[in-house]
């Protein structure tokens, strides 16, 4: 049997792969895991959606199976993933679920869990929620059923959590926020407005089926307008549940999560904030961004791609700052997981105290050309073993030299190969991609 869990909880088509059923199922199974402690207290679970219309019956079959298993339930609403995990924390719950698929369109929709304190889960804890669906267990009556109550301030609790972490007011700055039609709808332009900042907000209708539609991290067209059109200073971007953050600045050019990541290093460096002097990334981050940290005298740790891989780095070396080039932005002082509302704040807080434009801020790194190229229908599982392979990016190195960079990796999901190359000039990386993904084809095809 395939294992349920992804790199980010369990995620599917509504009502096709991810099932009324099978929410009820998995979260009966996750409070069997989740709610052990002791003490006598009955378990408690926060419950938080973004705003597709999956996650009403979805909301209401985990609600369900939590209850008859003896949890008290606390129903958020429509928050963010990161404002959910926070209220895990700050109501001390046993654990916490975010009813979400992120960045994907809405007919899919996804479920995930988080231990007390807001923390995602270990492999080991979701291997062993997935070994207990469908175990029969006593069933619980009575008294003994758990209660389901709304929380109605969960968004104002959010709010001021984020706003107390910023290190700058924004006043004097205007800004347009595109919310994705998704989770941060509200305290994504409450926060920036109590922040100081001008807001004109975008993405703010949500139906239950335009989240990510046309709008949000992944398409940042509306985003780039609409700075142009307002004369913005600058433009944040969210994706369906808020936990990544893109921006663009006056002239509406993108500034990836890369960029975002080398202002907020060097911003916390010269602070004195940047816990070990170390920002954690992915392999697939731009050598751009390395070779700028080298020159600030800031260490680079990395890891494999995910942002989940990223947390554990920074757990276990005790980091404050890092994140992917999608956006994941992780402020380990201020949250548990990546919080696009944060990271647009502290973003927008470094401009206001170095009376700078993103643009400028932007230059601390200079994104070397990177191409792309996935090969499909190829065996995966060969690429550490074809010598072919082996020679032809070993050949590739060394034309780049340290200027470049080539990454080869399989797909965790699908019959393909992944070919990175990065490179002073646009036109050889894409050569040498091609070249090695012809290499690819002809070694595992």
């Amino acid at each position: 049997m395939a294992r349920l869990f992804g790199t980010d909880g369990v995620r599917g088509v509504a009502g096709q792969d991810l099932t009324a059923a099978l929410a009820l199922e998995l979260s009966i199974a996750a409070a069997r895991v989740l709610a052990r402690g002791g003490g006598g207290a009955r378990p408690r679970a926060v419950v938080g959606r973004d705003p597709r219309a999956s996650g009403e019956f979805l909301e209401a079959a985990v609600v369900a199976g939590l209850a008859s298993t003896g949890v008290d339930v606390v129903r958020v609403g429509v928050l963010p993933t990161p404002a959910v995990a926070h209220l895990t924390g700050e109501m001390d719950a046993d654990f916490g679920v975010m009813l979400s698929a992120s960045h994907n369109p809405a007919p899919d929709n996804g479920i995930k869990f988080f231990a007390r304190g807001g923390q995602k889960l270990e492999d080991a804890l979701e291997e062993e929620i997935e070994g207990m669906l469908g175990v029969p267990s006593s069933p619980v009556v009575g008294d003994g059923v758990g209660r389901v109550v709304d929380a109605h301030d969960g968004a104002e609790r959010y709010v001021e959590h984020v706003l107390a972490s910023v290190p700058h007011g924004l006043k004097g700055l205007k800004v347009v926020v595109d919310c994705a039609n998704g989770a941060s709808c509200t305290v994504a332009p409450e926060a920036l407005r109590r922040a100081g900042a001008e807001v004109v907000v975008i993405g703010d209708r949500p139906d239950g089926y335009n989240i990510n539609e046309g709008c949000g991290s992944t398409h940042l067209e509306a985003l780039q307008e609409a700075v142009r059109l307002h004369g913005a200073d600058a433009g944040i971007a969210n994706d369906g549940d808020a936990d990544r953050c893109l921006a663009v600045d006056a002239e509406g050019r993108v500034v990836d999560g890369d960029q975002i990541l080398a202002i907020l290093a060097t911003e916390a460096k010269d602070a004195g904030r940047l816990a070990e002097n170390t920002l954690v990334v992915t392999v697939m981050s731009n050598l751009g961004l390395k070779l700028a940290m080298e020159r600030a005298g800031i260490t680079v740790v990395e890891t494999g791609v995910g942002d989940r891989y990223v947390l554990e780095e920074m757990r276990r070396g005790g980091f404050g700052l890092g994140g992917e080039q999608s956006g994941h932005v992780i402020l380990l002082d201020h949250a548990t997981t990546g919080d696009g509302v944060l990271t647009g704040l502290h973003l927008l807080s470094a401009m206001a105290h170095r009376q700078q434009g993103l643009a400028e801020l932007a230059k601390v790194m200079t994104r070397l050309p990177q191409v792309l190229v996935n090969v499909k229908d190829v065996d995966r599982s060969r690429v550490g073993e074809s010598e072919e392979l082996t020679a032809a990016v070993r050949a590739a190195e060394e034309e780049l030299g340290e200027t470049g960079r080539v990454l080869i990796r399989p797909s965790g999901t699908e019959p393909k190969v992944r070919v990175m190359v990065e490179a002073p000039e646009q036109e050889q990386a894409t050569a040498v991609a091609e070249r090695l993904a012809s290499v690819v084809r002809s070694a595992l095809g």
